[in-house]
């Protein structure tokens, strides 16, 4: 048997809302462009929350496309292009197991009681011991893995390996994201003393300039406003 396929975060992204939407309005599906765009974007039932354009969704459905995990299809009288998922026939996954993969690729690691109430909105899971017989064979697979409980908490968490990169495991601290948008660094004090003198130096060439500029308005008979 042939190994899955490796997604990256927003080849994940999109695989998640394709599931998702064929499980929650299936009335809706396939997707055009444009709806598989706003549901990347959702603010609701996804982690993290990103803001994609039609460019970037486009892009990941054509790597999809080429890795047989996603399709076109052109409907009789439709004007535009729409995609669908392969993910069931693909990794040979039962409604169930479909829904945990896809609540996993859009919400990251989660606690079996947070995980049964979410994916329960796509597919009916009526105790926990369900949820454990439809996580079981997707960790026999090694599609899915348990973790260790997180700091604080006493319960285990699961995580899909089908997108390793969109929720890596590292802590908030340390994670790249975390990294890009922390704060810089204060100044050393020599640059913050630089920065002073550098601003008088700018205060002082702008009273010149307006000096120079009142006299000019003065030799022509103008004042200036302000």
């Amino acid at each position: 048997m042939a190994p899955d396929p490796e997604l990256d975060a927003l080849e994940a992204r999109v695989l998640g809302v394709l599931i998702e939407k064929e499980l929650t309005t299936p009335e809706a599906y396939p997707l055009t462009l444009n709806a598989l765009v706003a549901g990347c974007n959702q603010k609701n039932n996804r982690d993290p929350v990103l803001e994609l354009f039609d460019g970037d969704v486009y892009a990941a459905v054509q790597k999809l496309v080429k890795k047989a995990v996603v399709g076109s299809v052109h409907p009789v009288g439709a004007r535009v292009e729409k995609f669908r998922h392969n993910a069931a026939a693909l990794f040979d996954l039962p409604p169930p197991q479909l829904a945990i993969v896809c609540e996993l690729l859009l919400r990251g690691p989660q606690q079996p009681g947070e995980l049964r109430s979410r994916v329960s909105r796509m597919q009916p899971l009526d105790s926990q011991q369900a949820l454990s017989d439809a996580l079981a064979p997707l960790l026999a697979s090694g599609r899915a893995r348990r973790l260790d409980p997180s700091p604080g908490s006493r319960a285990e968490r699961y995580v899909q390996t089908i997108a390793p990169a969109a929720h890596p495991l590292e802590t908030r601290a340390t994670s790249p994201l975390a990294q890009a948008v922390a704060a810089p660094p204060p100044a050393p004090r020599e640059d913050q003393a630089g920065l002073e003198k550098r601003v008088a130096e700018l205060e002082e060439q702008s009273a010149r300039l307006r000096r120079q500029l009142d006299h000019l308005a003065w030799s022509l008979g103008k004042k200036l406003e302000g």
